[in-house]
Order: structure tokens, then C-alpha cells, then sequence
């Protein structure tokens, strides 16, 4: 949904609400960028897309997610690769696994054309779709995959706390 269904419906989902806020972002004179962290496929696990901004020539990010974790970064990051990287130890399964592979360079939404983005009624897949296109960095190489720390017993129960049970 377009940053102005999100007003109306008054919910989203990481990539709407990473949109919602790239649109609050540019607003207020930043660019509207958004940032795609790309999990593994196998095991499976969810990517997540955040609003990224800059501030005092650091980098920092606004999140929407249901759970603890995955949340608002703080302007103190020097690149990209530096806060994607502040995601890792909180990109988990429940079985402690950690599943951050890759993070992209930054989407500008003010570049693309032909997509009503910020005030649309319709869907936006679009930006979903060029997210999935444009380059992606691996984080780890095959022996850092194999070689990983599962997340402990208390880090998994903090990743389970969420803000909305399901009903």
C-alpha cells in the first residue's frame, strides 16, 4: 500500500511502513530511500526492508516490524554496509539460526518513474519488484555461514516479544 493507504488503513508491513516513512523522510528534505536485507532461502526466513536516512554524514534507519528486534537505528552508522550489518545478531529463526545473507544498495523512490508511489490507491508491488532487481552484497562467505553461533536460549525468547498478538 502507498504511504497514504497506510494513513487510511492505519496498518502496515515492513515494506509499506519502510515506504510510509521514506515518504515522511523526504518530507522533511531526505531522500526516500529504502534499504532491502535479504535472508537465506534455506532455511527460509523473511527479508525486511527499512527507510534509511542520513544525519551528521551517518547513516541510520526507520523499521516497522511486529517484533522487539529489527527496530529504529540510530544516525551512527558511517555506510550502508555498517547498518545492515547492525541487523545481523537480531536476523533469527526460532531454532536460534541466523538467516541475514545480503543487503542491497539503496532504492531512491523520488527516481522511479511512472509509480504514484506516495499517494496511490492502488497496490505498489513495483517497488517491490525493484527492490529484488538492483544489486545485492553478501554479507558472509560460505565458511562464515558454516561456521556461525546460533542465537541463545534468552536472545530467542527476546525475539519473540511483539508488539500485536495475533488474534
Amino acid at each position: 500500500m502507498s504511504p497514504r493507504k497506510v494513513l487510511e488503513s492505519g496498518r502496515a508491513d515492513c515494506l509499506e511502513g519502510a515506504v510510509f516513512a521514506a515518504a515522511v523522510l523526504e518530507f522533511h528534505g531526505n531522500r526516500p530511500w529504502l534499504l532491502d536485507l535479504r535472508s537465506a532461502k534455506k532455511p527460509f526466513d523473511y527479508d525486511h526492508v527499512v527507510a534509511v536516512f542520513k544525519q551528521f554524514g551517518c547513516f541510520g534507519a526507520i523499521s516497522k516490524t511486529n517484533h522487539g528486534v529489527l527496530r529504529y537505528r540510530e544516525p551512527i552508522y558511517r555506510s550502508v554496509r555498517e547498518l545492515a550489518l547492525s541487523f545481523f545478531h537480531e536476523y533469527f529463526l526460532n531454532d536460534g539460526r541466523k538467516t541475514l545473507r545480503e543487503y542491497s544498495e539503496l532504492l531512491d523512490l523520488s527516481k522511479l518513474s511512472g509509480i504514484n508511489w506516495r499517494t496511490s490507491s492502488g497496490d505498489i508491488w513495483q517497488i517491490h519488484e525493484h527492490l529484488d532487481k538492483i544489486k545485492h552484497h553478501p554479507i558472509l562467505s560460505s565458511k562464515q555461514i558454516k561456521n556461525l553461533r546460533k542465537a541463545d536460549k534468552i536472545e530467542i525468547a527476546t525475539g519473540k516479544l511483539v508488539e500485536w498478538k495475533k488474534k
